[in-house]
């Protein structure tokens, strides 16, 4: 029985906030460039292969094949500008502008454009996105991003071509694949015997995480409880503020139908996920709740912005639903100080990492790769760096941090389960590269790059 509640949608919106719409666009502004329809057939078969496979399909420490026959176009170096240090020239470059001193600002950024591409090696790429932030920044005053947004040059892309480009970003890196992995494995230790399980999701997006899941309740021993998922997300701006969520749910409905698992999808298209109420989530007795959340809650804003923190307020709305378990994963990130310099250079050494990640297990020549850089990674760079205020929305903490926030709110964490950890240790140094990190620490699941910890994942029950 699949039962996909259409009707079942709650919108809700902040109270007294003049700007909230404009807001809430620069918010989904990240995924805005993505649209048109998607062959639901395609579209199938690529959720099989990326996200039905995911303790059998590996790349064992290879680098994805090229999509095309195009070679790379990095800048052409002579041996005057082999020594040129871009990371040197960035920092210099974000000081004149945190000392308000635009035309040497404007000067380094004409050097750093001079060396750095967006098709080039990994310093050459970090360079080009963080040289489109600050030039955002000098146009815009603190909400340059507008102007990067509206630009022709950025290109709308159809959410095919953005999914086969994050099947390249989730098959690669093991981060997203491997917290997918340990939520879902927690879950399904606690609704072992469910009748109901009930999954809220902070930030559903397209449900990635929940194929793995559904297959897995599917050959629960004694068949599979009914699943409702809880879907919260962002609404997008417009006329149709929960399609892409009801999109989300069709899919998984019909996940479901595929592997007889009875179903029921709830909507909630919220601006502030704070103001959401328990009733809202139409909590039924005697189901097993988890409440679910994969990196989202660095969109929310803090304390530096509202005296009422809404991250503390998510975290007090989740001790009130008690959950039989509370998934969270996070991008351990130092780069949401409000000081500009101080944050610069977090997020300069955090994107660093991660474009030379790519560097090493994706071709540059991969057309995949340049558009995740480009439609993902890109625009939380251009974000950081080009936005002040209610317009910087990309706000990680790093998990010492969270630790401080959840323990205050009521909660605990569960140990890490020794038999799963031994079970992804050993995939991670089978299916990836050397440099990839996998760690634990305080009962955190720790994933990284070369010694910097990006990833961790944990789970919490109220205390």
């Amino acid at each position: 029985m699949v039962e996909e509640k259409e009707n079942s949608v709650v919108l809700k919106g902040r109270k007294n906030h003049d700007r909230e719409e404009d807001e809430e666009e620069r918010r989904n502004n990240k995924q805005s460039a993505i649209g048109g329809v998607v062959d639901e057939d395609e579209l199938s078969e690529m959720f099989d292969k990326a996200l039905l496979n995911v303790e059998n399909d590996c790349l064992p420490n290879e680098k994805l094949p090229s999509t095309n026959g195009a070679k790379a176009r990095p800048k052409k170096r002579n041996s005057k500008n082999e020594r040129v240090d871009l990371r040197n020239l960035l920092l210099l470059c974000s000081q004149a502008l945190y000392a308000n001193d635009n035309r040497n600002a404007n000067e380094l950024l004409k050097m750093i454009r001079q060396h750095s591409s967006p098709f080039g090696d990994a310093s050459q790429r970090v360079a080009h996105y963080f040289a489109d932030g600050i030039e955002a920044r000098l146009v815009g005053d603190g909400t340059g991003t507008q102007t990067f947004y509206s630009s022709p040059s950025t290109k709308r892309i159809t959410a095919a071509e953005f999914l086969k480009a994050y099947q390249v970003h989730f098959i690669s890196p093991p981060f997203k694949k491997f917290a997918y992995l340990f939520a879902n494995k927690m879950i399904m230790k606690v609704a072992k015997k469910a009748e109901t399980l009930h999954i809220i999701d902070f930030g559903i997006l397209y449900g990635f995480q929940w194929p793995l899941l559904i297959k897995y309740l599917s050959n629960r021993e004694g068949g599979p409880p009914k699943l409702r998922i809880t879907g919260i997300e962002f609404p997008l701006p417009g006329f149709r503020p929960t399609e892409r969520i009801e999109e989300t749910g069709r899919r998984l409905a019909n996940y479901c139908k595929r592997f007889s698992v009875p179903f029921e999808y709830n909507v909630i298209a919220s601006r502030n996920w704070e103001e959401i109420r328990v009733e809202d989530l139409k909590i039924e007795s005697n189901e097993v709740i988890a409440v679910n959340c994969m990196t989202r809650f660095k969109n929310l804003l803090d304390e530096s912005i509202e005296v009422n923190s809404p991250r503390n307020g998510v975290l007090h709305l989740i001790r009130k639903i008690n959950p039989d378990i509370f998934t969270l994963s996070v991008i351990n990130g130092s780069y949401n100080s409000p000081f500009f310099a101080t944050r610069f250079k977090e997020a300069l050494f955090h994107f660093s990492a991660i474009y030379d990640l790519f560097d090493a297990v994706i071709p540059r020549e991969n057309e995949w790769r340049t558009m995740i850089e480009r439609e993902i990674i890109g625009r939380e760079v251009m974000n950081v760096v080009a936005c002040e205020g209610l317009e910087r929305v990309e706000r990680p903490e790093t998990y010492k941090l969270w630790q401080v926030r959840n323990t205050k709110a009521g909660f605990k964490q569960l140990p890490l389960d020794s038999e799963l950890m031994a079970k992804l240790r050993t995939m991670f140094k089978q299916w990836y590269h050397r440099d990839f990190d996998f760690d634990e620490d305080n009962n955190w699941m720790l994933q990284g790059w070369k010694g910097r910890i990006l990833y961790a994942s944990t789970c919490w029950v109220p205390a």
